[in-house]
């Protein structure tokens, strides 16, 4: 009885330290992937490629980093919303090129996207607390513009993308006018027991059963299920119910989280739709859901619908 208890033991502990040794060794290599396998950094594409007219623009990071980001106007004159895109974990701003060409055409709206430090043109390593300062780098940047409307600033994200745009959102409740989150992630703490299963007992967020022993080693935690309940603008969430990255729950337990306290919180689910092709898979429901949402939070203002009647020439499907 005593060798097979002892043997339960070393097996909990071996667990343990194999946890351990991965989380410290890889774990930034499995929350930040700034290159697809067989790719490069670089940009494959520019804006130019879809005929969207763009801007290069670099900023500096709080910590001094720079940054780099594209900044796609709808049309010169016109001032529509702008929305601050925040893509997922992998690849670069180029590769969300066609979803953001579908999107000014479908919204109407200018598109800012920015590299996080370490991700495309942009220098440095990504951190949780590196991103969020990009994040806001790029807010500032919008909010000091004068060629845009900068009470319509819209923040979307997307997985990863949706905890940096909740974490901004919360901080700049004068600046952000609305959040978009689709197939956002609870916490990294929960996607761990998600991804790596053996670790769940070890390492979860604020709803896990487990002893959470390993959380104090997770050096990015991004857990947008405690900062969702602070934010007070208005909330939509776009969830893919076959998305098999992050489970849908983790949509339905974030919108719970809000729903309760705040009003402007609209939840879709989009049956086919899964972790990065929900926008594609949900067709047009998925655009006028969004066209809506926008147009009855974030509304145009009446000296600029004059433009409206000439944006739908901009771009070709």
């Amino acid at each position: 009885m005593v060798s097979y208890v002892s043997a339960l033991l070393y097996g909990v502990g071996g667990i343990v330290v194999a946890g351990m040794a991965l989380l410290v060794a890889f774990q930034e290599k499995l929350v930040y992937v700034p290159v697809l396998p067989g790719l490069t950094k670089s940009y494959p594409i520019t804006p130019a490629r879809l005929r969207l007219p763009y801007e290069d623009v670099w900023l500096r990071s709080a910590d001094g980093v720079r940054l780099h980001a594209w900044f796609i106007k709808l049309i010169p004159e016109c001032r529509g919303p702008t929305v601050l895109f925040f893509q997922e974990n992998a690849g670069n701003i180029a590769h969300r090129l066609e979803m953001v060409r579908i999107m000014i055409q479908r919204l109407q709206c200018n598109v800012f996207m920015l590299s996080y430090r370490g991700y495309g043109a942009s220098d440095g390593y990504p951190s949780q607390h590196g991103i969020a300062k990009d994040a806001q780098a790029a807010l500032d940047h919008l909010s000091q513009r004068t060629d845009i409307d900068t009470s319509r600033i819209v923040v979307f994200g997307r997985s990863l993308g949706g905890a940096v745009g909740a974490l901004l959102t919360k901080n700049n409740p004068d600046k952000v006018a609305a959040l978009i989150l689709e197939n956002t992630f609870t916490s990294i703490l929960d996607m761990a027991g998600v991804l790596l299963p053996f670790l769940k007992w070890f390492i979860g967020g604020t709803g896990s059963k487990g002893p959470k022993i390993l959380n104090f080693l997770v050096r990015s935690p991004w857990s947008t299920i405690d900062i969702v309940g602070q934010i007070n603008q208005p909330i939509l969430f776009l969830s893919g119910l076959q998305d098999e990255m992050v489970p849908p729950s983790h949509m339905q337990m974030l919108y719970a989280k809000v729903a309760s306290h705040n009003r402007e919180c609209i939840f879709v689910e989009f049956p086919n739709g899964m972790h990065m092709d929900t926008w594609l898979a949900g067709g047009d429901h998925y655009w006028r859901t969004t066209q809506q949402f926008i147009e009855n939070h974030v509304p145009e203002i009446k000296e600029h619908e004059s433009c409206h009647d000439d944006k739908g020439d901009s771009f070709s499907s």
